[in-house]
C-alpha cells in the first residue's frame, strides 16, 4: 500500500504537469466571453496590468485564474499526503520514524 500511495501521488503529479501544459499549449485557441465585474476588479485588473506590463486586462485575468487553479491542485494534493499520512498504522510509523534516524546517521546533510 505504501509504495502504491507514492505510485499514485506522482502519477496524479504528472497529470496535473500535463494538464497545465496542454493548457498553456492552448492559449492560441482562445474563447471570447463577456463577464460583469465590478469597478473595483476592473480596476485591479488595470492597475495588474500596468505592473505586469501584461498585454492585455484578458491576459491578466487567465494568469491570475491559471495560477488559482495551479494553487488549488497543489492543495488538493497537500491533502492527499496528509490523509494518507493521518492514515497511517502507529507500527507504520515507528518504522518510518527508525528510518528517518537512521538516514540521518548514515548520509551527509550536504
Amino acid at each position: 500500500m505504501y509504495a502504491y500511495f507514492w505510485y499514485d501521488i506522482f502519477a496524479k503529479a504528472r497529470h496535473a504537469v500535463k494538464k497545465e501544459r496542454t493548457l498553456m499549449a492552448s492559449t492560441t485557441r482562445k474563447a471570447r466571453r463577456s463577464f460583469t465585474l465590478s469597478h473595483e476588479s476592473v480596476t485591479y485588473l488595470e492597475v495588474e496590468k500596468r505592473q505586469r506590463r501584461a498585454p492585455s486586462v484578458s491576459a491578466v485575468l487567465d494568469d491570475i485564474l491559471r495560477a488559482k487553479r495551479r494553487e488549488s491542485e497543489r492543495e488538493k494534493l497537500d491533502a492527499a499526503v496528509s490523509a494518507y499520512y493521518d492514515s497511517l498504522p502507529d507500527v507504520q510509523v515507528a518504522e518510518d520514524e527508525k528510518w528517518g534516524e537512521f538516514a540521518e546517521t548514515h548520509f551527509s546533510a550536504e
